[in-house]
C-alpha cells in the first residue's frame, strides 16, 4: 500500500465545462471556483454590462448581477471544444424577463484562455448584440 496522494488535474475543456455546469446550475461559488482572481470578460459593448471586466467579483457584480437581475437565465445547450488557440465554448439557452415574461433565444459563443486549472480570460460574442441589448432595456422598463 502506498501513501502517495495522486493529483488529478483538469484539462482546459474540463475547467470549462465545470464553469457552465455551475453556470447552469446558478452555482456562484463553483463559477467563481473556476475563475482565476484576476480573470479577464470582454463582452459585447452594446450590452447593458458591455466592455471588458477584471476580477472574479467584479464578473459576478457586473456580468451576472446584470443579467440574473434582468431575467432568469436557463441554458439548455453548452458544448466545449479545444483547440490550439484556447478553449471555445457555445451556449444556447433563454433568458425570460422577470418584469414582463418575455422569452429571448441567448446564443453565445466564447473563447477561454485556461492556465494552472482556472479560467483567466473570456472573450464572449453573441450572435445578436443589438437584439439582446434591447431585450434588457424592454426588461428594464417592463415593456414588451
Amino acid at each position: 500500500m502506498s501513501n502517495r496522494i495522486e493529483t488529478v488535474t483538469e484539462s482546459p475543456s474540463d475547467v470549462v465545462r465545470g464553469l457552465y455546469d455551475a453556470l447552469s446550475k446558478g452555482d456562484v461559488p463553483g463559477v467563481l471556483a473556476r475563475l482565476a482572481p484576476e480573470v479577464i470578460v470582454d463582452e459585447p459593448n452594446q450590452l447593458p454590462y458591455g466592455g471588458v471586466h477584471r476580477g472574479r467579483e467584479v464578473f459576478v457584480q457586473s456580468i451576472l448581477g446584470a443579467m440574473m437581475g434582468y431575467a432568469h437565465v436557463a441554458i439548455s445547450e453548452a458544448e466545449v471544444f479545444e483547440g490550439p488557440a484556447g478553449v471555445v465554448g457555445t451556449l444556447t439557452g433563454t433568458l425570460t424577463a422577470h418584469t414582463t415574461g418575455e422569452e429571448f433565444p441567448l446564443t453565445m459563443v466564447e473563447i477561454h484562455l485556461v492556465e494552472d486549472g482556472t479560467v483567466r480570460k473570456i472573450d464572449v460574442y453573441t450572435k445578436n448584440p443589438h437584439e439582446l441589448a434591447a431585450f434588457y432595456a424592454r426588461a428594464e422598463a417592463g415593456t414588451r
